[in-house]
């Protein structure tokens, strides 16, 4: 395990998300080195060169920009590369096109790259973690995808809204998809030890069903609305980029939402990459957590593991 603040992160892509994530690991302390790719070289350049300048006014820090040789040694990398989701274009529309990107760009990160953990981005997250589990030959536990762990945060920041405590004090999960089949398991929220379904909502909120219906509808379109209204999203993703890079290298064991190819599990009796809370640490996915799910969770879970299966079937890897 590198010692802290000396390990070496690969950023693919210096889009929107590339370039936040790596200006949020420049506060996080557990990063030496930062190396951003990008087929548009300049653009990787002129975003390392701000972010060398910004490092200063905080820690030392080394940035660069280089091609896929530059990232050798890296512990991991976070692949951002791809196109972008367009307003009223769902995650799984953007598959075919950034599938191929996989296909055919990270194999050679890899040559140069082969301890690193890799950490996907790119939508639809849940089929290209599959698609680069495929391609990398890696077990399925250093393989992940940022999956539902920003949905996750959305979540908690919602219901903490209707119940007027802070979200840290929330523990609620989003399951499944990272998309529009996504679960979000209310039977199991709870605050402060107290179950959801038994706790004080906000006066005038008098239905729990619609309640819950309503948290469900805007936790599924919130990305939606940012991407209408400004045309992507960056911060969100960043930071649970960030939060994901630290419990690996700090080998936190901290239960995050991620997703990852899982095979028999959940009753789930094929290989599909979904988001499930898992124990994140040095060499990865440690282990799944069996949640005990409600009936109509569990059945929404397949649900959107059958979905996501659909979509792996037509492309043929």
């Amino acid at each position: 395990m590198p010692k802290q603040g000396t390990a070496k992160v690969a950023i693919i892509g210096a889009g929107y998300v590339g370039s936040t994530t790596a200006f949020s690991l420049l506060f996080s302390g557990v990063v030496g080195e930062i190396v951003l790719v990008d087929i548009n070289r300049a653009k990787a350049q002129g975003e390392a060169m701000d972010l060398s300048h910004a490092a200063t006014l905080i820690r030392p820090l080394k940035i660069l920009s280089g091609e896929p040789r530059d990232c050798a040694g890296a512990d991991i990398l976070i692949f951002t590369a791809g196109a972008n989701q367009r307003p009223g274009e769902s995650r799984l529309d953007l598959v075919h096109r950034n599938a191929r990107l996989v296909q055919e760009a990270l194999p050679e990160f890899i040559h140069y790259c082969p301890d690193a953990l890799i950490l996907m981005v790119t939508n639809p997250v849940d089929i290209l973690t599959y698609v680069a589990w495929k391609v990398s030959h890696l077990p399925p536990s250093r393989v992940l995808g940022s999956g539902t762990v920003l949905d996750s945060a959305r979540f908690r920041h919602l219901l903490s809204l209707q119940v007027g405590v802070d979200p840290r004090n929330i523990h609620a999960y989003v399951i499944g998809e990272h998309g529009d089949t996504e679960v979000p398991v209310f039977s199991l929220a709870n605050i402060a030890g107290i179950w959801l379904d038994e706790f004080p909502l906000t006066k005038g909120t008098v239905d729990r069903d619609l309640f819950k219906a309503d948290i469900s509808h805007q936790v599924r379109e919130a990305a939606y609305e940012i991407i209408q209204r400004k045309g992507f999203t960056s911060y969100g993703v960043a930071l649970a980029l960030t939060r994901i890079t630290e419990a690996i290298l700090r080998d936190e064991r901290r239960v995050l939402t991620i997703s990852s190819v899982i095979h028999d599990l959940y009753d789930i009796n094929y290989e599909v990459a979904l988001s499930l809370p898992c124990v994140i640490g040095r060499e990865g996915r440690i282990s799944v957590l069996p949640l005990p799910l409600a009936p109509g969770e569990k059945l929404a879970l397949h649900r959107s593991a059958e979905t996501l299966r659909e979509v792996i079937e037509t492309l043929k890897i």
